[in-house]
């Protein structure tokens, strides 16, 4: 069974940099699409980045030029950069990895909060 584990979250200033990291036990994610999504308090779950198997990365418009998403099959973990790190970014952030994107079956990691200040 595919365990997801987020980590690197915390409190950052405007302008602030992070560095999240999805670490999977059980199975090997080279073989994974992995994607991170984000939940803000009252609004839904949104895809910010994913990268496939092969290493082609997805950025949501919001998050362009600022996230970057990596994996090190070695290490069977996939970050998420963020820099310029904006108020509106704050929210719970998740790992998802799934076989393809037409899936059904999907592994979600516990969440890991990212609050920027003003």
């Amino acid at each position: 069974q595919l365990q997801l584990v987020e980590s690197g979250g915390g409190l950052v200033h405007v302008g602030g940099s992070l560095r999240l990291s999805c670490a999977a036990s059980g199975v090997t994610l080279d073989s994974y699409v992995v994607g991170w999504f984000r939940q803000a308090p009252g609004k839904e779950r949104e895809g910010v980045s994913s990268i496939s198997s092969d290493g082609n990365s997805y950025y949501a418009d919001s998050v362009k030029g600022r996230f970057t998403i990596s994996r090190d099959n070695a290490k069977n973990t996939v970050y998420l950069q963020m820099v310029s790190l904006k108020p509106e970014d704050t929210a719970v952030y998740y790992c998802n990895a799934r076989r393809s994107l037409s899936d059904p079956l999907q592994f979600w990691g516990q969440g890991t909060q990212v609050t920027v200040s003003s």
